[in-house]
């Protein structure tokens, strides 16, 4: 199976499924709004992501089959930089389904506590990161704390409180595409088109999984959906819904 077969057969067709499903409005707040949001952090993945997965490839935390891409630019597989917008489209395109079917909450709290739990919860979880850094088997682990971390801390310092009253929807939105993309990736390396080292991993497994490709697709999906779901609360959308802090 090639990367791009990867793509035909994983990717676009759950797009192509949620797309084709989406009620109107968008999201419940209006198609303009949501895309706009979308198409802007897919844009900031991708930008973020280039940099980093150039070094994970050129330090050979990961590989890739050579006959599986249809070419590379700088150390990255064209394939893998249209997975840095595929991935957000497929996990907002979710997130949006539920969003629209969502009941408004009935009245507005405020929560700093979650605000500062949050943001220090994935500041640990960085400098956790850092410390897996010093040490071979923790490189890939550490890389992904380390990179994800000072984002999703600052998400939830900007916004814990509107995450937080919408855990439920939040949870949903990232856990379903997360355990749907474990196991495209589980598939696609037991295929052969990307592997991991076993230098600069734990070597521990969820399911077959190496515990560091689970963590990354979490982490990323987290990023994906806070971005969006705070993007829409602070835009002060029409729908009330994003604009209360409440329980569901």
């Amino acid at each position: 199976m090639t990367y791009s077969l990867f793509h035909l057969i994983f990717i676009l067709p759950p797009i192509l499924l949620l797309a084709l499903q989406q009620p109107q409005p968008l999201a419940g707040v209006g198609g303009r709004k949501a895309a706009l949001s979308l198409l802007l952090i897919a844009a900031v993945a991708f930008i973020y992501t280039t940099p980093w997965d150039n070094y994970l490839i050129w330090r050979d935390v990961w590989h890739y089959g050579r006959d599986r891409v249809m070419g590379t630019v700088g150390y990255v597989p064209i394939e893998e930089y249209l997975f840095f917008v595929l991935q957000p489209i497929l996990t907002g395109l979710w997130l949006y389904r539920l969003l629209a079917h969502t009941e408004e909450p009935s009245e507005l709290k405020s929560s700093p506590a979650a605000n500062i739990g949050g943001a220090i919860i994935w500041a640990g979880l960085g400098l956790a990161g850092g410390w897996l850094l010093q040490r071979d088997f923790g490189v890939y682990l550490g890389l992904i704390l380390v990179w994800a971390s000072p984002i999703l801390a600052l998400q939830w310092l900007v916004g814990g409180a509107q995450l937080w009253v919408r855990k439920r929807l939040w949870l949903t939105a990232t856990l379903v595409p997360t355990l749907y993309l474990w196991i495209a990736d589980r598939i696609a390396i037991g295929q052969g088109i990307w592997s991991i080292s076993e230098v600069y991993t734990t070597r521990l497994h969820l399911f077959g999984l190496p515990i560091e490709e689970a963590t990354f697709f979490l982490v990323t999906n987290f990023l994906v959906v806070q971005g969006l779901l705070l993007l829409l609360v602070f835009s002060k959308a029409d729908k009330p819904f994003l604009q209360t802090e409440s329980e569901f």
